[in-house]
C-alpha cells in the first residue's frame, strides 16, 4: 500500500504551497480535483485540456517533489434531474479526456441520483414504503443510471481509463456493497469502489464485512474515520441533517483517523484490505472541522505506518517455498 491525499484537505494552499506540505508529510500521491462538488482549489480543468504547456508545468512540479498522481477526482450528481446534471457529466467526460492526456487509468467519481419523472431534484430512496417509493427506484436505476453508466465505461474505456472508483455515498444510487456490486455486474469491471469506510460507518455498515464482500472490486481507498457522536445518535439516530459546519450538535462527524476508531480497528482494517487483494494507494481525505489540516495529516499518516502494510505482500513466495509449484490446499 502507498498513501496519497486528496488535496482538497489543502484547499487553502496554493498548489506549489499544498505540493510542498505534501512533500514534507511524506505522502507520495496526490489525488486533484477537477470540479462538480469540488471548487478544484489547485488545478483548472479547461486550461489543463487546452494546454500542452500547463500540462506539462502540473508534471514538473511534481516529479521535480518525488510526487506522482494517483487520480482525478470529479465527485458530483450526473444524473441531476436539473441543469447541475449536464454540468456535471461534462466535467465527467472532461476529466477522462485530462486522465488519458497524463496516462492516469483512475477516476474517483459517484454514481449519481435521479428524482422520479418530473421531479427538479434528485430522490434519495432508503425504505421500501409506501409501495410508490418502489416504482421511483426501479425509474432511477433502469431508465436513468444503467442506461447513464452504460455509455460512461465504454467512453472512458476507450480513453484508457478502466478504473471508475465509484465513492459508496449518501444520497446516490450507489451507497453500499449491494449497489456496488449490481452496478459493476451490469456495466462491467471497470466500476468498482474508491472504498471510503467512513460512509459505511455512519450508515451502520460493517466496515470489515464490506471490504470482504468487495474483494476484487476495490480499485482506491480513501482513508477516512467518523466519529458516532452518542449523547445526539441515541436520540435523533444517524439520520443527521445538521451542518457540518456545526459539529457541536451532530449525531457523527467526519473526523481525522484514529478519532473515531481506535487503531486495534484500523489495523483490522489494513488486513481485510490485504485479504481482499487490494495493496494500493490509501488516499487521506481530511474533513476534520475541529483540528488543523497540517496537524490532523501528521497523525493520519502516522497511523497508517503503524497500521498498514507498506511493502506487497510475500504471499507467492511464501506459497512457493513450503509447498512448491502448488497453492498449498
Amino acid at each position: 500500500m502507498q498513501i496519497g491525499i486528496n488535496t482538497d484537505g489543502l484547499a487553502t494552499l496554493s498548489l506549489d504551497e499544498m505540493l510542498d506540505a505534501v512533500r514534507d508529510l511524506g505522502i507520495e500521491y496526490v489525488e486533484l480535483s477537477t470540479g462538480n462538488w469540488s471548487t478544484a482549489p489547485h488545478i483548472d480543468l479547461d486550461e489543463l485540456l487546452a494546454s500542452e504547456r500547463a500540462r506539462a508545468e502540473l508534471a514538473e512540479k511534481l516529479e521535480s517533489r518525488g510526487l506522482k498522481l494517483d487520480a482525478f477526482n470529479c465527485s458530483g450528481n450526473p444524473l441531476h434531474p436539473g441543469p447541475e446534471g449536464g454540468e456535471h457529466r461534462d466535467v465527467t467526460k472532461k476529466t477522462i479526456e485530462l486522465a488519458e492526456a497524463f496516462g492516469i487509468n483512475r477516476l474517483v467519481l459517484m454514481s449519481g441520483l435521479a428524482g422520479a419523472p418530473g421531479d427538479s431534484h434528485p430522490n434519495w430512496i432508503t425504505v421500501a414504503w409506501p409501495p410508490y417509493t418502489a416504482d421511483i427506484l426501479r425509474y432511477q436505476w433502469d431508465e436513468v443510471l444503467l442506461p447513464y453508466w452504460s455509455e460512461l465505461v465504454p467512453f472512458a474505456e476507450r480513453h484508457g481509463v478502466d478504473e471508475l472508483a465509484i465513492e459508496m455515498h449518501g444520497h446516490q444510487n450507489v451507497y453500499n456493497p449491494e449497489t456496488l456490486l449490481r452496478l459493476r455486474d451490469a456495466v462491467g469491471p471497470a466500476v468498482g469502489a474508491n472504498f471510503d469506510p467512513s460512509h459505511l460507518m455512519w450508515m451502520g455498515g460493517d466496515v470489515i464485512g464490506a471490504i470482504d464482500e468487495l474483494k476484487g472490486a476495490i480499485h482506491h481507498v480513501h482513508a477516512k474515520d467518523v466519529r458516532l457522536e452518542k449523547r445526539f445518535l441515541g436520540r435523533n439516530t444517524a439520520l443527521e441533517t445538521a451542518s457540518f459546519a456545526d459539529p457541536e450538535h451532530r449525531s457523527w462527524n467526519f473526523v481525522t483517523m484514529g478519532y473515531g476508531h481506535d487503531e486495534t480497528f484500523w489495523t483490522e482494517f489494513m488486513v481485510a484490505l490485504r485479504r481482499a487483494d487490494f495493496d494500493g494507494i490509501l488516499s487521506i481525505e481530511h474533513e476534520d472541522m475541529l483540528i488543523d489540516p497540517i496537524e490532523a495529516l501528521e497523525k493520519t499518516v502516522a497511523l497508517i505506518k503503524r497500521t498498514g502494510f507498506l511493502k506487497p505482500s510475500a504471499y507467492e513466495a511464501t506459497v512457493a517455498r513450503f509447498f512448491g509449484a502448488g497453492d498449498g490446499s
